[in-house]
């Protein structure tokens, strides 16, 4: 039986995969696990339309367990963490599919001291939900109650005022992907000084990363240059990641905000110990650089909440996603794209150069991914062609390069990444095998 909850939370096209049925069982489940009677969970959501009719559902299901349940609508995913650690609840919940297309929707959680759940509680929550529903049912004053808390976001906006720098006479651009950042990211930028230009910020519910936000930085970039922006961040839709823009319209991942940090801290003698946290998907050539710098780069599996789990076991103080998930270990629990993109911001100044020219410092190896649709992605072992164009490939790369292939869990999709010292055969090599997968794996 495929496990109900994938790599960041449950996930699936709203109303087909994931029901109002599902999630006022799932709601019950977690209720039951994570508090019970009497005690209080948040919720908030990105801008999917159908983000109210989940919502209602998942308050349905805490309530009828006995929890007390607070509404603070559209907020960030590192908004929503931040506040499920505040002493009122003890855990929340994100309505969100993060990048994905608006069509799809997902529910995850956080426990009271922000994290995402790990394995073995969510294993609890969906042993839970099959079988009979022998959960308790109370009844009268022991129903739990729902409540608007929309002015709770504002506690996160403060928060990320009082850690950002003064910005004056910087012109920032913003791609809020239609989504969560919408409100709170110009708001906060626009508080600390600098000039906002925020582009997709007006999401009608069914707009949310249609050819914008993190995933689909081109717009941003030519935006960037030709409003003579400084700098340029393109945010997800459910803002825990970020694309990094240079003044001459360059992109930048999670992995140049993790050279950025790791610069600064080695030469200012802050970087103890010297471990940064990245994954399998994580650039070599990041690798190479802290290595001459004497710099581990531990690599964990795909997903922030490893990411996470490895800065905790081994005293890192920041680590990340290639995909513009990182995680300042002081402030956050979670990848925050809004606190990422003032952080960068604070290392620039303090390196006193462009981001541009600090892009130009670093060597990155070329890396290319191909996301291939494939029905049956989670059979690529078992698959003999393909199985065979991988061995092959590797064989032709050798030493001077590394390769990838890794089903989504959150969508129908085989990720094939190729990294190579030459951009040429990186691609050729990718798409060999991505025409291969759209063969033998859909």
């Amino acid at each position: 039986m495929t496990r109900l909850f994938g790599t960041d939370g449950v996930r699936g096209v709203a109303n087909l995969d994931l029901t109002p049925e599902l999630a006022l069982r799932l709601g019950r489940a977690a209720g039951h696990v994570l508090g019970g009677p009497g005690h209080s969970v948040v919720i908030g959501r990105d801008t999917r339309r159908s983000g109210r009719m989940l919502e209602s559902a998942l308050a349905a299901g805490l309530c009828s367990v006995g929890m007390e349940v607070r509404l603070v609508g559209h907020v960030p995913t590192p908004g929503l963490a931040y506040l499920a650690k505040t002493d009122q609840f003890v855990a929340g919940a994100v309505i969100s599919a993060s990048h994905n297309p608006a069509p799809d929707n997902g529910i995850k959680f956080f426990d009271h001291r922000a994290q995402k759940l790990p394995d073995s509680v969510e294993d609890r929550i969906e042993g839970l939900m099959t079988g009979d529903d022998t959960l308790p049912r109370p009844t009268e004053g022991g129903i739990g109650l729902v409540g608007d808390s929309r002015g709770l976001v504002k506690e996160y906006e403060n928060f990320l005022v009082g850690k950002a720098p003064r910005l004056d006479g910087i012109r920032v651009a913003l791609d809020c992907a239609n989504g969560a950042t919408y409100r709170v990211a110009p708001a906060v930028f626009a508080q600390t000084g600098a000039e906002v230009l925020a582009y997709f910020d007006k999401p009608d519910g069914q707009n949310i990363n249609e050819g914008c936000g993190a995933t689909a930085p081109e717009a941003l970039q030519r935006l960037v240059v030709d409003n003579k922006a400084d700098v340029g961040f393109a945010f997800d839709g459910d803002g825990d990641r970020v694309i990094v823009i240079d003044e001459r319209g360059r992109a930048h991942n999670g992995d140049f905000v993790l050279a950025l940090a790791a610069r600064h801290f080695v030469r200012n003698g802050k970087l103890n110990p010297k471990i940064v946290v990245g994954t399998v998907m994580t650039n070599g050539g990041l690798e190479y650089m802290l290595a001459r710098d004497g710099v581990r780069l531990e690599r964990t599996q795909v997903g922030d909440r490893y990411v996470w789990e490895a800065m905790e076991r081994l005293g890192a103080q920041f680590g990340g996603e290639s995909s513009g998930h990182v995680i300042f270990r002081e402030y956050s629990t979670t990848g925050d794209g809004i606190f990422t993109a003032l952080e960068v911001l604070h290392l620039a100044r303090a390196e006193g150069r462009t981001l541009g020219e600090l892009a130009d410092e670093m060597k990155f190896w070329p890396q290319v991914t191909r996301n291939v649709k494939a029905a049956r992605r989670r059979e690529w072992e078992k698959n003999d062609a393909f199985r065979a164009a991988k061995q092959s490939a590797e064989a032709r790369l050798g030493s001077t390069g590394r390769l990838l292939v890794r089903p989504s869990g959150t969508e129908p999709v085989l990720r094939i990444t190729v990294e190579a010292q030459d951009s040429t055969v990186a691609k050729s090599t990718a798409n060999e095998l991505a025409q291969v997968a759209a063969k033998e794996l859909v």
